[in-house]
Order: structure tokens, then C-alpha cells, then sequence
């Protein structure tokens, strides 16, 4: 089946999510040194260093760059979409983490919480700018290693 071998054996699409594994493999194992429990969730979560999404969108990147040329519209568009993903990581997703952080705190404290909590809010959602920046560095260096 031509479709399947296509997309099995597809680079830009292989390199990436093998990035992605690697690096939540090693966020899990950390995680389990550093806190002598493993935590399932640390493998499909997001945060923490280094950024997984940094890696995967410059791993993206850069083998398209160096494949189709850096001065292609492909390579443009991936680099604009590179630079949105990791501005959200370390903006958008980053700020969310902190609020969720302050609202699981306001709501565990005894008088204030006027509603029913049934679930903590994920507070490690975001990345600071060096766990952005790891990834992004990751994501290149393998990206032309490959």
C-alpha cells in the first residue's frame, strides 16, 4: 500500500515525533529521579525542559530548509509557524500555568471557594524562555544531524 510507505518512511514526520518521544521519555525519567514516583501523565504533558514543541517545530524547520532550501516558501512558512508555536509556549500557555497555579490555590483555601472543585487545573502548562529555547536548539541540531 503506496499511502502507508509514504507516510511511515516520510521524514518530516518521523524525525519530529521521534523528537517529541525522546524528549517526553526523558521528562518522565527526570521527573521519576527527581520526584521517586513515575507520573504517566509526564509523558503526553506539556512544560518542563526542554520544550518539546520548540524541538519538534525546528527539527521541522530546519529539515525542511535544508532540503528544499532556505530561501523557500515552505521553509518560511514553517519558520513563521515555529516562531508562533514557541511564542505560545512560553507566552500564552505559560500564563495560563500561573493562573492555574493561583486559582488551585485560592480554591483549596478554606472560606474563600464558593463553588465545587472536582479537579485540580494543570499548572504545568507553558515553558520559560531558556526550556523554549533547549528545545529550539535540540530541534535544529538534529534536524541537520539527520
Amino acid at each position: 500500500m503506496p499511502g502507508i510507505e509514504e507516510f511511515t518512511f516520510n521524514k518530516y514526520i518521523i524525525v519530529p515525533m521521534f523528537i517529541w518521544l525522546g524528549i517526553q521519555i526523558f521528562k518522565t525519567i527526570w521527573d521519576l529521579i527527581k520526584e521517586k514516583r513515575f507520573n504517566f501523565k509526564r509523558i503526553l504533558g506539556a512544560g518542563g525542559m526542554p520544550s518539546s514543541h520548540s524541538a519538534v517545530v525546528c527539527s521541522l524547520s530546519t529539515l525542511i530548509g535544508r532540503d528544499l532550501g532556505f530561501d523557500s516558501a515552505i521553509f518560511g512558512l514553517a519558520v513563521i509557524m515555529s516562531l508562533v508555536v514557541m511564542y505560545d509556549a512560553a507566552g500564552v500557555r505559560r500564563a495560563a500555568g500561573k493562573q492555574a497555579k493561583i486559582l488551585n490555590k485560592l480554591v483549596s483555601t478554606p472560606g474563600l471557594a464558593t463553588e465545587q472543585v472536582q479537579e485540580k487545573l494543570v499548572e504545568v502548562l507553558g515553558h520559560t524562555p531558556i526550556e523554549v529555547f533547549v528545545g529550539a536548539l535540540i530541534g535544529i541540531v538534529v534536524g541537520f544531524i539527520v
